[in-house]
């Protein structure tokens, strides 16, 4: 059994998805690493335990009524292991373990054993490559990775992916196209930042994407991004509804995308273009800065 993953929306085979059991009490606001998390900390509304499990309970629910083959990670206690996307990745048939920032350096304990149960390559980065999963988008033969290279890049917890990986995968597949993307990025507010590139893009079907403007750093890449989809074919969402987390939806293939009931606006206009929409309420998961996707690795699409 090999690792299979060439683009975001084939028909998912298998895949694994966190888990919020043992998760510990609610932190203190030190131990928290994005603005959204600490914003709901604040102001008293940071999610229990058991409504994160509920509401994973029914994400996976619906993956398993298309025959998606669901793996989960063992439990660590008090380590928040929701966020599974950001521990590694898939592209082809390459398991590449992500550099995480240290607070999250024990999840990987969790879902070792299930990666080494496939026959494909497990790639281990060097300390110096700096990059999670949810900055990494597959499209065919381009690779999307969201990056960070500002001189305050070390000060920023919210920076994840540095320029080292760019150059990184630029080597290790030089014929497929690495197109970077600089992200903004802010320790305070969570509309001003991109935690990751699949908080402010994601790609739906074969041609479509959902795109927040305002996040990407440089203003060519929104041109760029506008001229490879066509801007018919792009659903353009504000800062606070990229917040909100509609970029993280996940497909289950071409047609199917789990989304979230708030969403209406996204939600009709991938109905209206021909999208099956399975919704779930992520409203509880969504307060810690992610979504659908960033629960999620696929480990298999066809």
């Amino acid at each position: 059994m090999e690792f299979n993953v060439a683009d975001e929306t084939s028909s998912l085979k298998s895949v694994i998805i966190g888990v919020a059991k043992n998760s510990g009490k609610t932190p203190d606001l030190k131990d928290l690493y994005d603005p959204k998390s600490v914003r709901n900390l604040k102001n008293n509304s940071y999610p229990s335990e058991s409504d994160l499990k509920k509401e994973l309970s029914e994400f996976i629910t619906i993956l398993k009524k298309y025959n998606v083959i669901v793996y989960r990670p063992k439990d660590i206690s008090d380590i928040n292991q929701i966020f599974v996307r950001d521990v590694g990745f898939v592209i082809d048939n390459f398991f590449f373990k992500s550099n995480i920032i240290p607070k999250r350096d024990k999840e990987y304990e969790g879902i070792k054993n299930i990666i080494k149960s496939f026959d494909s390559e497990l790639i281990e980065l060097p300390n110096e490559i700096h990059i999670e999963g949810g900055d990494v988008i597959n499209f065919n033969n381009y690779i999307f990775i969201g990056y960070y290279e500002k001189k305050n890049y070390s000060k920023l917890y919210t920076a994840r992916t540095n320029k080292n990986a760019i150059d990184f995968f630029k080597k290790f597949f030089p014929k497929k196209i690495i197109k970077p993307f600089h992200l903004n990025k802010s320790n305070t507010i969570p509309e001003k930042n991109a935690l990751h590139l699949d908080c402010c893009l994601q790609i739906v079907g074969q041609d479509n994407a959902i795109m927040c403007s305002e996040l990407f750093t440089n203003k060519n890449d929104v041109v760029w991004l506008k001229s490879f989809f066509g801007e018919k074919n792009i659903f353009f969402i504000d800062k606070n509804e990229m917040s909100s987390m509609y970029c993280n939806v996940l497909s289950i293939n071409r047609n199917t995308v789990v989304s979230q009931p708030s969403f209406k606006r996204l939600n009709n206009w991938l109905k209206d273009i021909g999208y099956c929409i399975e919704v779930v309420d992520f409203s509880e998961v969504s307060k810690q800065g992610g979504s659908f996707r960033c629960c999620s690795l696929p480990l298999m699409r066809n």
